[in-house]
């Protein structure tokens, strides 16, 4: 046996050691050791492959050398010059590429250092922005339930998820919520055009109850995030959105925090829709989790009128942190090198074809959905009501926790605003290649096959 392998080594590695730290629970999870690609080595000797790039971060892979020597050369130049007191070449050549990717006139980027910022971000200047333009009147950001658009305050207004944000209700003030078009839990005869439809003039008929006068905006996540696990919307509802908006003068934020640079095969989801937002969010693989990074993109004109106005008040330490920004820079030069929009256009067919043989397979798989490489499949206890499987068996939890027995790591939330329901995202980095694809999908299916057992389900 060599010294790695002997038993000391082992239950040196294995040992849970007692930490000062804590996050939302108890659990405990191996340390890492190092990271390579789509893989996660832990110091209890196993390697993971991850299967979700974290919380949906690590669009590039671990360990991109590439981006390690960019971030290597600034840190040997300036890992901090504060905005007010400094101009960085990273921060003004990545707002640069980003404003080249966007669609015309969407040209303005405030960085900030994650999603809740950026989200807040877009809220705060909107609010601004009408002020500035004499509509003082407008306040209310209506979103969607369910929906998660960051863990702050602000952002927690907007958020439809129950167990993140109902103990905080006393501390902000709820924005109204519309149903997210979740049509594929719908019993009726409409086509998908006409839901598409349908769930766009729950908007209208929302921003009417309100009073338009005094509706801001409206975000929404092209692609569903976390609490409706990469819900698409039928066609017909993003046209329809942007046209409602602009009947009445609301403006349309897109939180592209988790479904934008490349995510889903587009740089921003939105291109899918041609639809042109007002403002945008981005974070998560942004800087793709190499560096703390994240942004607000706005309309050029919005954002003379604000300045025109005395500034935006608003603002972070880390704005434009060089080092984060050429962080930023570098996983963009890695997208473009490695054409990883088209890999996840590829790699993303051949993952859902996969999930949707799994659902055949299973008869407690209800729903596979999803862009690219931002995929989720949903578990049922009856695949034509789509009525959740029994509370109690905890499904969002156990299954994730047999996968990880496993190997892969996936990422899951309770589908109907966190009280039940069980949805489980599988969203593997860029870069992962059509053998990984296969064995996420054989991992995954002898998971499926131990849950069943364990839940008298059928297979």
């Amino acid at each position: 046996m060599s010294p790695r392998h002997s038993p000391a080594d082992i239950a040196e590695r294995t040992a849970v050691k007692k930490s000062n730290l804590f996050y939302q629970s108890r659990a405990r999870r191996p340390e890492v050791e190092r990271a390579e690609g789509i893989y996660i080595h832990g110091k209890n000797g196993e390697r993971y492959i991850d299967g979700s790039s974290g919380a949906m971060v690590s669009n590039i892979g671990h360990s991109n050398p590439n981006v390690l020597k960019a971030m290597k050369a600034q840190m040997d130049s300036a890992t901090f010059a504060y905005r007010l007191h400094f101009e960085n070449a990273p921060a003004e050549n990545l707002a640069t590429e980003i404003a080249n990717r966007m669609p015309e006139g969407l040209n303005k980027v405030f960085f900030v250092s994650g999603g809740s910022e950026a989200v807040e971000s877009c809220v705060k200047f909107a609010r601004q922005w009408a002020v500035a333009a004499g509509q003082d009147k407008r306040w209310k950001v209506i979103s969607r339930f369910p929906s998660y658009h960051g863990s702050t305050l602000g952002a927690l207004a907007l958020t439809g998820y129950g167990p993140l944000k109902d103990a905080f209700a006393p501390l902000f003030k709820d924005m109204p919520k519309i149903p997210a078009p979740t049509c594929y839990q719908d019993q009726d005869n409409l086509s998908d055009e006409q839901r598409g439809l349908k769930y766009a003039e729950m908007l209208r008929d929302e921003i009417i109850a309100q009073g338009p006068e005094t509706v801001l905006a409206f975000a929404m996540e092209p692609v569903g995030g976390a609490s409706t696990g990469a819900l698409v919307a039928p066609d017909s509802y993003y046209t329809r959105v942007r046209e409602i908006c602009d009947e009445f003068g609301v403006l349309l934020i897109m939180d592209e925090v988790m479904s934008g640079v490349g995510r889903t095969g587009t740089f921003m989801a939105s291109e899918h829709w041609n639809v042109r937002p007002d403002l945008v969010a981005v974070s998560k693989g942004f800087a793709a989790g190499y560096a703390p990074l994240g942004a607000m993109i706005a309309d050029e004109n919005m954002v003379e009128t604000v300045l025109d106005a005395g500034g935006f008040a608003h603002g972070h330490t880390y704005a434009g942190n060089p080092l984060a920004c050429s962080a930023g820079l570098a996983v963009l030069a890695e997208i473009d090198r490695l054409d990883l929009m088209a890999n996840t256009r590829a790699m993303g067919d051949l993952l859902m074809t996969g999930l949707n043989d799994l659902k055949d397979r299973y008869a407690f798989i209800g729903d596979v959905r999803g862009k690219g490489l931002l995929t989720a499949f949903e578990m049922v206890s009856d695949c034509e009501t789509m009525a959740p499987l029994p509370k109690d068996l905890n499904a969002y939890d156990r299954f994730v926790e047999i996968c990880y027995e496993r190997k892969l790591i996936t990422y899951s939330r309770r589908t109907h605003g966190g009280i039940d329901g069980d949805h489980f995202l599988v969203c593997p980095p860029m870069i992962v290649t059509e053998t990984q694809v296969n064995d996420i999908l054989n991992i995954l299916d002898d998971s499926l096959g131990v849950f069943a057992r364990e839940s008298g389900l059928e297979a």
